[in-house]
């Protein structure tokens, strides 16, 4: 982690109200996720949708699991809205959720949503944020594969790899 993030973390960054971030055991649910980034005021609402998918690589891959590190993990998240908020000042909302735990193909693993009165800053937005956690939250994942073998991989090491 670089030296001005780990800085920014020192710092107690707390949530707003009306932002909502998760890192949980139970499935995701686009619909909460929706309803919670969404307001009258908003002209988009913008969601990533991260699942895990049957192969990286070529290689098939049967199940995936995640662990994190919760309390870094939720300040990251808190950094990364207000980041958005610093750059792009009309979002109204930043959802970030997480899972954790073992994950099977086609299961949601992360979901982010930006609600912002115009589309263009929404898409901008949810996308800095799911590059940025994926970067920057201590986030590991554990690639199952159809042939037994397993292995461990921080989620930031999957930047280059869109993994």
């Amino acid at each position: 982690m670089n030296s001005a993030l780990t800085t920014k973390l020192a710092s107690p960054i707390k949530p707003r109200a009306q932002d909502s971030f998760a890192i949980t055991f139970v499935p995701l649910s686009i619909e909460e996720v929706y309803f919670r980034a969404n307001e009258e005021a908003n002209g988009a609402v913008v969601i990533m949708s991260g699942m895990v998918r049957n192969q990286t690589d070529g290689k098939p891959v049967v199940s995936l699991e995640y662990q994190a590190y919760e309390p870094m993990a939720l300040r990251v998240f808190y950094q990364i809205a207000a980041d958005i908020r610093s750059h792009w000042s009309d979002v109204n909302r930043v959802v970030i959720h997480h899972r954790i735990g073992r994950l099977q193909i086609g299961e949601i693993s992360v979901l982010v949503a930006v609600g912002c009165p115009h589309r263009q800053e929404a898409f901008e937005a949810c996308r800095y944020a799911i590059d940025t956690l994926k970067h920057n939250a201590p986030i590991w994942k554990k690639e199952h594969w159809a042939d037994g073998s397993s292995n461990w991989v921080s989620i930031g090491a999957c930047e280059a790899q869109d993994c």
